[in-house]
């Protein structure tokens, strides 16, 4: 293929008039001039409009940049979903620094790690995360570090200020009418992400203003959204920017409703009140909803829209939340692909099908969304394309825009991770003749038994459609004679009792020989912060 310029129209130049950098910065001051006065961000007893809520980023980024902070440095967040973690994904790139939102469940330890490791300069905290960040503060080797505190009276436990000031008193040494400007390089950094760190030391993964654009346009397409969306903020929005989402219902000029702590009634009392119509979370979010008692529902006379991510959610669920009046989009990323990156889209001539086959279809995780250039499902060792058959496993692996600048400061593993000039996921799945990947395991998590290899979300579907079972995790466990074989945790429903040998005999019955755990645990299952299920600290159980 033949890439020299034509020479007719090599001559344009790029111009500030017909280049402007992407960056999800320019979202705020449109919403804020077309839509003043709706509300932006909610939470308790207080309310944000669009105008309101641009001021006090505006007056973020002016106090941040009076500390000197500037272009490149880092300014740390450890908050729960609330206003002041909203305004930071704006003001803090406003004043041209890179967020790093900080996952509040670390331990001291890793805290101190991440603080250290993205050289950060200012620390916003919340109060109510008090005892372990104080104890991080102690370790860290920059004990120049600024530190304003959040003091949010919905907090529970210690609220002790670990700061000379807190937030509010801050944005007033800040300007409302501070002067900005989007970045002058899109691929300049927006955000650090550190990823969970299940082994070894956590990674920065770097994003950079042009992908984070993509991502908020692409979720805009892919899950038809329309103009002021009410979303409900269940995600973490220190878990991949919250999916991203504060920046996309900004360019919609949307409602965010603010979750501290997201429970079964919380959301229920926010879809009644602020009349919710979209949110998202793990599946656990969908077992919370479908398990609420009686007492906690509120009526709903809108459909909610739920976007879902990480294990397919199974079938039971899918029902049980359809029933209720809510509709599920199942998709699936990582933390270097700014969220989701492949959705399950609906095709209108599966609407027709039962039930058993539409959640069958809706389990799978799709197909490259809009902002991703390309997915594909390759053989472990040629890396080739596998057949879409259904049944071959291989990794996924993925290309495009909203894939992670890298990982700060190891080239190493940002080169590995891109070996071949695609992400490598490792995740594996197959491909179905429609072109749709279905994850069948994390590569680490595939139990090899025999020879043969057993998907463990395929055996957790199984247990799921068991009614006592609320959830489901299954590893691999050590055998002297098949090298592994499959260990089931499971936590049961409340008002529901079941046996390790009636369990086992559920999936004698729905499952072939090879595939059947030979050893059930009656346990509460780990979890992060998004609700994925550790199972690293599952396997420390059995070891």
């Amino acid at each position: 293929m033949n890439n020299t310029p034509n020479s007719m129209y090599s001559t344009f130049k790029k111009v500030k008039a017909n280049h402007v950098a992407l960056s999800p910065l320019s979202f705020l001051p449109r919403a804020a001039n077309l839509f003043p006065n709706k509300d932006a961000v909610v939470y308790g007893d207080r309310r944000y409009s669009w105008s309101q809520c641009y001021k006090r980023c505006r007056s973020l980024a002016s106090a941040i940049s009076k500390l000197g902070v500037s272009t490149g440095d880092t300014v740390s967040v450890i908050a729960a979903n609330t206003p002041e973690m909203v305004e930071a994904h704006y003001g803090i790139a406003m004043a041209g620094a890179v967020l790093n939102s900080i996952n509040v469940r670390l331990d001291a330890d890793t805290i101190a790690y991440i603080l250290d490791h993205s050289e950060a300069k200012i620390l916003i905290t919340d109060t109510g995360f008090s005892p372990s960040v104080k104890e991080a503060i102690k370790k860290i080797e920059n004990k120049k570090l600024i530190i304003v505190d959040i003091v949010d009276m919905q907090a529970e436990g210690d609220k002790t200020t670990l700061g000379t000031m807190n937030y509010e008193e801050f944005l007033l040494t800040g300007d409302p009418n501070f002067k900005w400007s989007l970045p002058d390089d899109e691929w300049n950094a927006l955000s650090l992400n550190y990823t969970s760190g299940t082994s070894g030391k956590p990674k920065g993964v770097v994003y950079h203003h042009r992908g984070s654009y993509l991502m908020s346009m692409g979720t805009i397409c892919d899950w038809q959204l329309p103009m002021h969306p009410s979303y409900l903020y269940t995600v973490p929005l220190f878990h991949c920017n919250g999916w991203g989402h504060a920046w996309t219902m900004t360019a919609l000029g949307g409602k965010i409703v603010c979750c501290r702590q997201v429970s079964a009634s919380a959301i229920y009392e926010a879809i009644h009140h602020h009349k919710v119509t979209h949110l998202g979370g793990a599946p656990i979010i969908l077992g919370m909803i479908i398990n609420a008692p009686e007492s906690e529902r509120k009526p709903m006379d809108q459909t909610v829209e739920i976007m879902t991510a990480g294990a397919p959610p199974p079938a039971a669920i899918l029902e049980g939340i359809e029933n209720l009046g809510f509709n599920v989009t199942h998709v699936y990323g990582l933390t270097e692909t700014y969220g989701h990156t492949v959705m399950c889209f609906w095709q209108e001539e599966w609407s027709s099908s039962d039930f058993s086959k539409r959640a069958t279809i809706k389990a799978r995780q799709g197909v490259a969304m809009t902002a991703t250039e390309s997915a594909r499902v390759v053989d472990l060792k040629t890396r080739e394309d596998v057949p879409k058959d259904g049944k071959t496993i291989g990794e996924i692996v993925l290309q495009g825009n909203t894939i992670m600048k890298g990982y700060l400061k190891n080239p190493e593993a940002t080169s590995e991770a891109f070996e071949g000039g695609w992400f490598k996921s490792g995740d594996l799945a197959v491909m179905h003749e429609t072109g749709y990947i279905e994850i069948k395991d994390r590569l680490k998590d595939i139990i090899i038994s025999g020879g043969e290899n057993i998907s463990s979300v395929e055996i957790e579907g199984v247990l799921h459609k068991h009614p006592a079972v609320s959830i489901a995790a299954v590893i691999a466990k050590p055998d002297e004679k098949w090298g592994e074989v499959p260990c089931a945790f499971v936590e049961v429903k409340q008002e529901k009792s079941i046996t390790e040998e009636e369990l086992l005999d559920f999936c004698r019955k729905n499952l072939a020989g090879f595939k059947r755990p030979k050893q059930i645990v009656f346990c509460e299952i780990p979890k992060t912060a998004t609700g994925k299920l550790q199972k690293f600290e599952l396997r420390k159980k059995i070891q």
